[in-house]
């Protein structure tokens, strides 16, 4: 990446870097991070920080010697932490003459269409009056979120929402590897241009208690944002200073690539500001129609069903050899589908005993990988 003055720039730190093993805040790191991102402020840079470590600051304040298990527990570290983190940026920040503002995200925010739109314009307008916002998930009355979320998303949707010109993802490794970093012989991939299957079996899961990602979340990161048309970088953050190294130019970490085939923004809603509710399997016939022809999805092509879900829930969609080929908003209810699949739609109002719509899942209503 060629360097470039005034980008809009979204970063992420890991928990693992803003913490100790025991959760205590590394107060002299913290700093150092605060410092480089207000050079790069002050450089004519649009800076949005997606800031873990609320949960392990809770902990660490609270003496606890692990990340506790239950929900309610988590739930609790993070009313301590989250307060106990953005006083710290608050403090740092003021000390370069800049002012920081705290947004606290669940997954409802970005499954409604409105709420979504209100959380950009709020994270635009800071940007416009020069304050930087600090954004984590609101662990605090998120179960969802806790039990299955991670800011390695929460960065992606963010960077989408507000059309970035980048994400930055810090964490403790240098970036993607062929194999496992820790073993002799594995090497770091600069650049990837594609997300493939290939590219998703090395990554393993996280290995840290007290983090909640692990290289798997990061991928799903990238395909967010590359789809979105936004680059990416995984680097290791342990030295802060590598966020201006990279806008400046220099080939640090791993390089995503964004895609040239964009998402619009209702699209981007659809795919993965959404909580997907089950999945369906389609034929050769379908694939073709949907990846080839643009074309909505009929209930002749659907050959399996899987999950309940409800009409107008986000559903994945699958080739026969469980490839996922796209996902969108369905037209009917799992157990309607289950009655209305390999059907010419002409046949669904007689199925069902109502009128009802001839797709699936309309064009309009559909992304397609």
């Amino acid at each position: 990446m060629s360097e470039n003055k005034g980008r809009r720039v979204v970063v992420k730190v890991g928990t693992r870097l803003l913490t100790d093993a025991t959760g205590n805040l590394k107060l002299e790191y913290i700093e150092k991070l605060v410092h480089e991102l207000a050079q790069l402020k002050n450089e004519g840079h649009e800076l949005i920080l997606v800031s873990s470590g609320a949960i392990g600051a809770g902990v660490g304040k609270l003496g606890m010697t692990r990340r506790p298990t239950a929900i309610p527990e988590k739930q609790a570290a993070a009313a301590v932490g989250q307060g106990l983190l953005i006083q710290i940026y608050e403090k740092y920040f003021a000390d370069y003459g800049l002012v920081v503002a705290q947004i606290l995200l669940t997954r409802s925010d970005l499954i409604s269409r409105r709420r979504c739109i209100n959380a950009s314009n709020t994270v635009l307008t800071l940007l416009r009056w020069g304050v930087i916002p600090i954004i984590n998930e609101n662990d605090t009355v998120s179960v969802e979120e806790i039990k299955f979320g991670d800011n390695d998303r929460l960065s992606a949707l963010v960077a989408a929402l507000i059309d970035a010109n980048l994400l930055i993802i810090l964490t403790t490794v240098d970036g993607l590897y062929d194999g496992n970093p820790q073993q002799e012989g594995a090497r770091l991939i600069p650049v990837v241009k594609k997300i493939t299957r290939d590219i998703k079996a090395i990554a393993g899961p996280s290995g840290d208690d007290l983090a909640t990602g692990g290289m798997i979340t990061k991928l799903k990161a990238a395909e967010i944002v590359t789809k979105s048309g936004i680059g990416m970088y995984i680097a290791n953050g342990t030295d802060p200073t590598i966020l201006g190294r990279i806008l400046k130019g220099e080939q640090l970490g791993t390089y995503f690539q964004p895609e040239k085939n964009v998402l619009n923004r209702r699209k981007r809603w659809i795919a993965y500001g959404r909580v997907v509710r089950g999945s369906i399997v389609i034929d050769d016939g379908a694939k073709i129609a949907l990846c080839q022809g643009g074309k909505s999805l009929l209930p002749v092509g659907v050959i399996q069903v899987k999950g309940e879900f409800k009409r107008g829930d986000l559903i994945s969609v699958y080739d026969r050899s469980d490839n996922e080929v796209g996902r969108g908003l369905s037209n009917f209810s799992s157990e309607e589908l289950l009655l209305i699949m390999r059907h010419s739609s002409s046949q669904i109002p007689a199925l069902l005993g109502r009128p009802a719509e001839e797709e699936v899942i309309h064009r309009d209503n559909l992304v397609v990988y």
